[in-house]
């Protein structure tokens, strides 16, 4: 009997489910715990979707409960140091990349119980995460939106030197928004970033794209998506990465390109841009459907 249970992917990945959610202690908000839709059993599909860096998992609520009505088991991950009740928190100083990478990896790996195709989504860092994972990983699809692999108006030249002064100089945190400070919204996530965790995911594109300039992506397909009047992430470097992987496996890699959103970045968070989140939840959704 317990090796019939051992040996069942679909139970191995219920007993991690159960410590991934252990890890959300008395600390964490309500609002800014894992999430997981389960069918109850091994479905044909399962996704997995990562949020952006100090969001929570509620950013991706609306996308996981459509993919959970469309049949798949759903996973949507909170990140490391993510996810406090206390949005002044100063948990991003102590994030790392390779906290990072080995939070995307155990999600993938619980996936992999949970459906017998995996899809990967992520968002801004989510997405890095879920570019990462189509490098290295076999992955069935993935779909990274708005992926950070640099910073708006910052040369490419400069993105390495810019990582390794941020982690040799103090940690610093700066408001998304200066205006409002703590009043930002959404209540889930933090209003402030950190140098320190912002120079860690400038660690993983880095890699990232030197791995992809030398070695074919594991993903069996990936959909780049981008909004045209792109904000924060910088679309050069992410057409830069779509560039490598066209090389090495061109009839795996796609990209989405939004033409007709504003000025705007966070286009998944429904309690930031409500409107602009419609639109995109039905495109996303096909398009990790399709």
């Amino acid at each position: 009997m317990a090796t019939s249970f051992t040996n069942d992917p679909y139970e191995r990945a219920r007993a991690g489910l159960k410590h991934l959610l252990d890890r959300d202690h008395d600390r964490i908000g309500v609002s800014g715990r894992s999430l997981v839709y389960d069918h109850g059993r091994r479905t044909p599909r399962a996704a997995v979707l990562f949020h952006g860096l100090s969001a929570s998992p509620t950013q991706f609520a609306a996308v996981a409960e459509a993919l959970y009505a469309r049949g798949y088991n759903v996973l949507v991950p909170r990140l490391p140091r993510h996810g406090y009740e206390d949005r002044m928190s100063d948990a991003l100083s102590r994030l790392t990349a390779a906290q990072l990478r080995a939070s995307a990896t155990e999600s993938f790996e619980l996936a992999r119980g949970l459906g017998e195709h995996v899809t990967v989504v992520g968002f801004s860092l989510g997405g890095l995460l879920a570019a990462y994972l189509a490098q290295h990983e076999p992955v069935d699809c993935v779909v990274a939106v708005a992926p950070f692999l640099g910073i708006v108006l910052v040369p490419s030249l400069f993105r390495r030197p810019l990582t390794f002064w941020a982690l040799r100089t103090r940690n610093r945190f700066a408001w998304w928004d200066p205006f409002l400070r703590d009043r930002q919204l959404p209540a889930h996530g933090y209003p402030r970033y950190s140098t320190h965790a912002v120079a860690h995911a400038l660690t993983i594109a880095n890699d990232l794209l030197e791995a992809a300039r030398a070695d074919s992506p594991r993903a069996r397909r990936i959909v780049l998506v981008t909004n045209a009047r792109e904000t924060a992430i910088n679309n050069r470097a992410v057409n830069r990465l779509l560039q490598r992987w066209r090389k090495k496996k061109p009839e795996a890699v796609h990209a989405h390109r939004f033409d007709d959103l504003p000025l705007s970045h966070d286009i998944i968070e429904p309690l930031r841009h409500p409107d602009i989140s419609q639109r995109v939840l039905r495109v996303l959704v096909e398009l990790i459907d399709r």
